[in-house]
């Protein structure tokens, strides 16, 4: 069998300075962008693209929340630092506890690719940190098909999923349904969700947080979605595109806060309108407007606290409306793209007390507006052996409260710079040098706790990421080797005080090493791997502390995965997850050590002619309990009496995937 064969039933190499593999896909680089392809054929294990991502990156981690719609961490850096999109829509949760992150709100089974750009080189987003995080979901196509697919798994996960597509020319449809639930995992201990609580906080004052006993053994969740695309191509040069997307969530425990989500339901709005070849000096021109809208109401309902103190509830809704202009042209054999940026979020809170306002209607959030106006211009030359790509982009964005709070005001200038230079046809050397900046969110600014404390600072500055990234990549006849290293000086940097309960700027430094590589073994056999390492500390400890650690900041990861192809219908893969101890924390605001691990998962996929397809799957093989994320107090997190609640991983998962394309 050739190597060629190999290439399409395996990615032969990993993501580039990140080392993702997502199983039979394929990346491309250009050192700020990796494309991730065919995600919903291959993370088929559940729907949660952040647990996704985190298995199959070595520089992305999740912060455990629950049993699905975990938080991702992107170099030591997470929340607002980092900007998602699905398909250009922005999408921001409603939950100031980040029960509901934004990458959320699509499942695994929609989406077709995704772009994980690191660092400050993209001009064309409002608010991208430390790294943009871009989803595409499937197109619809030509003709008639569709698939269906069933999963069964440990806990008693179960999903069905059905998508259809059909169309000719002018117009094609794609409609793509799941459901799923699952019941609480256990860990490596034998110990579901609740179970984890009630061993923290029995005989400590959070014992009002365990799980009522008619409780204790509910689902974990229950998820529903719902996706229509509509592609029309009026003629050659001229593609409109339409979709929604609906995801219903119900009854998410989260056990290590003190409420669970009663549900969870967003809805995106899409359309995007291209024309191409208009004039010397327009290759492209694109329109695309959106709106996202997000329901999140969480209580103490199951909790034993609700029997005596009454349910308590805190609903919050967020919409963001948007609006983007882009065109691409070519001017002295540079390619330009310009573009103008609008995009307004509105997010608002309130408490309750046995369905009823607390008084004076006390709002967690007051109506706050985040409004932004951006304009962007990047290029791309190559000159020789050498590739340049920049940009400059210009934001303004007034931030507004419904109530007393003083508004806000920001205006940046943004720009970044990328080298690349070929030493041969397989080798090159890059580097870049960024300015990126994220104003303060709602929460951070405005958020008032629900005794009447303004936790919030609206004094906040916004955060300013000063960048250099410099890295190699050689490709040889069998395998490819790539490093990075990132240096990242932070300017304001948002850090949550836990010694006076609200956020602080403080100047900051953060750095890293990313290696990845691959490497044949046979024609049939390769391996790849993926280590990342951060470090990050303040410039100066916070007001009233010592340490200066940054939160957040992942040791040292190591994802590496044998590859085996015997034919091109069948493929295995056993996948080493690897962590070395958490011993570099922000001890003064919650974060704690956290032992070394190393899990293994093994995965085999028969196809046959048919179209049938049959997966057979053990995470965590050797049943480990472990953690991956720590317990930084800007999350509201249970304590019983010392540290906060950690909450493990799953401990062995065995799961089988049938998926039938007609």
């Amino acid at each position: 069998m050739k190597k060629s064969l190999v290439l399409s039933l395996f990615v032969v190499h990993a993501l580039n300075a990140s080392g993702v593999d997502l199983g039979q896909i394929s990346v491309e680089d250009s050192h700020t962008k990796e494309t991730i392809k065919d995600v919903a054929s291959e993370d088929i294990k559940s729907a949660d693209l952040g647990e996704a991502l985190m298995k199959n990156s070595a520089s992305v981690a999740i912060v455990r929340r629950s049993a699905i719609s975990n938080d991702i961490i992107v170099r030591g850096q997470k929340k607002d630092n980092i900007n998602v999109t699905i398909d250009g829509a922005k999408v921001c949760g409603a939950c100031p506890n980040r029960m509901d992150p934004p990458i959320s709100h699509i499942l695994t089974n929609n989406v077709e690719s995704i772009d994980i750009k690191e660092g400050p080189f993209d001009m064309s987003e409002f608010g991208a940190l430390s790294a943009g995080v871009t989803i595409y979901t499937k197109e619809p196509q030509k003709g008639f098909g569709g698939e269906i697919d069933v999963n069964y798994g440990s806990f008693n996960f179960q999903k069905g999923a059905l998508s259809l597509y059909g169309g000719n020319d002018f117009i094609k449809v794609l409609l793509s349904a799941s459901k799923e639930k699952g019941e609480q995992y256990k860990d490596g201990n034998g110990d579901t969700l609740a179970q984890q609580l009630a061993n923290i906080v029995t005989g400590t004052p959070s014992a009002g947080t365990i799980y009522q006993p008619k409780y204790a053994d509910m689902d974990a969740f229950e998820k529903d979605t719902l996706m229509l695309k509509v592609l029309i191509t009026p003629s050659q040069n001229q593609e409109l595109k339409l979709s929604y997307t609906a995801n219903r969530s119900t009854n998410i425990l989260y056990p290590s806060s003190p409420m669970d989500a009663d549900y969870d339901d967003s809805d995106i709005y899409n359309m995007e309108y291209a024309i191409k070849n208009l004039g010397d000096f327009s290759q492209k021109l694109t329109l695309q407007i959106y709106k996202s809208q997000v329901d999140h109401p969480m209580s103490n309902q199951y909790r034993q606290g609700a029997l005596k103190m009454g349910v308590m509830k805190h609903w919050l809704t967020t919409e963001m409306t948007g609006v983007k202009i882009k065109n691409s042209f070519e001017v002295a054999n540079t390619t330009f793209t310009i573009g103008l940026d609008y995009s307004k979020r509105n997010w608002d809170g309130s408490y309750y007390m046995n369905n009823m306002p607390f008084a004076k209607q006390l709002k967690s959030i007051n109506d706050v507006d985040t409004q932004n106006y951006g304009v962007f211009l990047q290029a791309n030359k190559t000159i020789g052996d050498w590739v340049l790509d920049g940009g400059i982009r210009y934001d303004s964005t007034e931030i507004t409260h419904g109530g007393v709070e003083i508004d806000r005001e920001y205006d940046t200038i943004l720009a970044s710079l990328m080298a690349t230079y070929n030493l041969t046809d397989n080798s090159k050397i890059f580097a870049g040098v960024g300015k990126s900046a994220r104003v303060p969110d709602g929460r951070e600014l405005y958020f008032y706790a629900k005794e009447g404390v303004l936790n919030g600072n609206p004094n906040l500055e916004e955060t300013i990421n000063y960048e250099i990234d410099l890295g190699f990549k050689s490709s040889f006849e069998d395998g490819f080797l790539q490093a990075k290293l990132f240096y990242s000086q932070l300017e304001n940097f948002i850090a949550y005080n836990a010694t006076s309960t609200t956020f602080e700027n403080v100047d900051a430094s953060l750095y890293g090493i990313e290696l990845s590589g691959s490497y044949f073994l046979s024609e049939s056999l390769f391996v790849d791997f993926g280590l990342a390492y951060q470090k990050g500390e303040k410039d100066t400890p916070l007001i009233g502390q010592t340490d200066v650690d940054l939160p957040e900041i992942v040791p040292l990861k190591l994802n590496a995965t044998i590859n085996y192809a015997p034919s091109q219908s069948l493929t295995f893969k056993a996948q080493l997850i690897a962590a070395s101890a958490w011993e570099d924390f922000d001890s003064d605001n919650g974060e704690q050590y956290i032992p070394e691990y190393g899990i293994i998962n093994l995965k085999a996929t028969k196809r046959f002619d048919n179209g049938l397809e049959v997966t057979l799957g053990v995470d965590n093989v050797l049943d480990k309990a472990y953690a991956v994320s720590n317990t930084y107090k800007d999350l509201t997190l249970i304590t019983g009496g010392g540290d906060a609640m950690l909450l493990n991983e799953q401990g062995r998962y065995g799961y089988v995937n049938v998926k039938y394309k007609f």
